[in-house]
Protein backbone atom coordinates (compact mmCIF):
# COMPACT_ATOMS: atom_id res chain seq x y z
CA UNK A 1 0.00 0.00 0.00
CA UNK A 2 1.59 3.25 -1.09
CA UNK A 3 0.93 6.70 0.22
CA UNK A 4 0.26 9.61 -2.05
CA UNK A 5 2.16 12.76 -1.29
CA UNK A 6 -0.17 15.68 -0.67
CA UNK A 7 0.57 19.16 -1.96
CA UNK A 8 2.30 21.22 0.73
CA UNK A 9 -0.84 23.28 1.38
CA UNK A 10 -2.75 20.13 2.37
CA UNK A 11 -0.08 18.53 4.56
CA UNK A 12 -0.36 18.64 8.30
CA UNK A 13 2.32 20.80 9.90
CA UNK A 14 5.00 19.02 11.88
CA UNK A 15 4.29 18.81 15.55
CA UNK A 16 6.73 20.45 17.88
CA UNK A 17 7.63 19.46 21.39
CA UNK A 18 8.60 21.68 24.24
CA UNK A 19 9.30 21.42 27.92
CA UNK A 20 7.14 23.62 30.09
CA UNK A 21 8.62 22.46 33.38
CA UNK A 22 11.35 25.10 33.50
CA UNK A 23 14.17 22.82 32.33
CA UNK A 24 15.17 25.31 29.65
CA UNK A 25 14.54 22.89 26.80
CA UNK A 26 14.20 24.57 23.44
CA UNK A 27 11.15 23.95 21.28
CA UNK A 28 12.16 21.72 18.36
CA UNK A 29 10.19 20.36 15.44
CA UNK A 30 9.65 16.63 15.61
CA UNK A 31 8.92 14.00 13.04
CA UNK A 32 6.88 10.88 13.43
CA UNK A 33 9.87 8.81 14.62
CA UNK A 34 11.21 11.43 17.04
CA UNK A 35 9.59 10.25 20.23
CA UNK A 36 12.48 8.56 22.06
CA UNK A 37 14.26 10.10 25.00
CA UNK A 38 17.45 9.59 26.95
CA UNK A 39 17.30 10.15 30.71
CA UNK A 40 19.59 10.25 33.74
CA UNK A 41 18.66 9.09 37.25
CA UNK A 42 20.57 10.12 40.37
CA UNK A 43 21.40 7.02 42.43
CA UNK A 44 21.90 7.29 46.18
CA UNK A 45 24.87 5.24 47.45
CA UNK A 46 24.45 2.16 45.20
CA UNK A 47 27.71 0.51 46.29
CA UNK A 48 27.29 1.27 49.97
CA UNK A 49 30.48 3.34 50.02
CA UNK A 50 28.81 6.73 50.56
CA UNK A 51 29.27 7.87 46.94
CA UNK A 52 26.48 8.76 44.56
CA UNK A 53 26.17 7.55 40.97
CA UNK A 54 24.00 7.93 37.87
CA UNK A 55 21.93 5.58 35.71
CA UNK A 56 21.59 6.45 32.01
CA UNK A 57 18.80 4.97 29.91
CA UNK A 58 16.65 5.50 26.86
CA UNK A 59 12.92 5.12 26.38
CA UNK A 60 10.00 5.67 24.05
CA UNK A 61 8.05 7.02 27.05
CA UNK A 62 8.57 10.33 28.80
CA UNK A 63 11.52 10.21 31.22
CA UNK A 64 9.11 10.83 34.10
CA UNK A 65 6.89 7.88 33.17
CA UNK A 66 9.92 5.63 32.65
CA UNK A 67 11.31 6.58 36.08
CA UNK A 68 7.94 5.74 37.67
CA UNK A 69 7.99 2.37 35.90
CA UNK A 70 11.47 1.67 37.31
CA UNK A 71 10.30 2.50 40.83
CA UNK A 72 7.16 0.34 40.44
CA UNK A 73 9.19 -2.62 39.14
CA UNK A 74 7.86 -2.46 35.58
CA UNK A 75 10.73 -3.48 33.27
CA UNK A 76 12.92 -2.05 36.00
CA UNK A 77 16.66 -1.88 36.38
CA UNK A 78 17.25 -3.25 39.88
CA UNK A 79 19.73 -0.48 40.71
CA UNK A 80 17.17 2.24 39.88
CA UNK A 81 14.40 0.53 41.81
CA UNK A 82 16.64 0.20 44.87
CA UNK A 83 18.69 3.43 44.78
CA UNK A 84 17.01 5.78 42.29
CA UNK A 85 16.25 9.13 43.87
CA UNK A 86 15.27 11.51 41.08
CA UNK A 87 15.71 12.42 37.44
CA UNK A 88 18.42 14.93 36.50
CA UNK A 89 16.87 16.81 33.54
CA UNK A 90 19.67 19.36 33.24
CA UNK A 91 21.83 16.51 31.90
CA UNK A 92 19.41 15.32 29.19
CA UNK A 93 16.43 17.64 28.56
CA UNK A 94 18.19 19.62 25.82
CA UNK A 95 18.76 16.39 23.85
CA UNK A 96 15.17 15.09 23.69
CA UNK A 97 13.18 13.98 21.70
CA UNK A 98 15.01 12.02 19.02
CA UNK A 99 14.71 8.99 16.78
CA UNK A 100 15.30 5.49 18.13
CA UNK A 101 18.64 5.17 16.33
CA UNK A 102 19.89 8.50 17.62
CA UNK A 103 18.71 7.66 21.15
CA UNK A 104 20.67 4.37 21.10
CA UNK A 105 23.85 6.25 20.26
CA UNK A 106 23.12 9.16 22.58
CA UNK A 107 22.58 6.83 25.56
CA UNK A 108 26.10 5.44 25.11
CA UNK A 109 27.64 8.88 24.49
CA UNK A 110 25.94 10.42 27.54
CA UNK A 111 27.08 7.56 29.80
CA UNK A 112 30.64 7.79 28.46
CA UNK A 113 30.66 11.56 28.99
CA UNK A 114 29.65 11.16 32.65
CA UNK A 115 32.24 8.42 33.17
CA UNK A 116 34.96 10.64 31.70
CA UNK A 117 34.00 13.30 34.22
CA UNK A 118 34.67 10.79 37.00
CA UNK A 119 31.15 9.66 37.90
CA UNK A 120 30.12 6.07 38.52
CA UNK A 121 27.55 5.27 35.82
CA UNK A 122 25.19 2.32 35.45
CA UNK A 123 23.27 1.55 32.26
CA UNK A 124 24.27 3.42 29.16
CA UNK A 125 24.54 0.37 26.93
Amino acid sequence: MSRKKLPSAQRRPRQSSSESDGTGAVERPTTRGDHHNVYVVFLRNPRGDGKAAYYVGMTGLSPEQRFQNHKQGIKAARIVRRCGERLVPRLYAHLNPMSFEKAKHMEIALADSLRKRGYVVYGGH
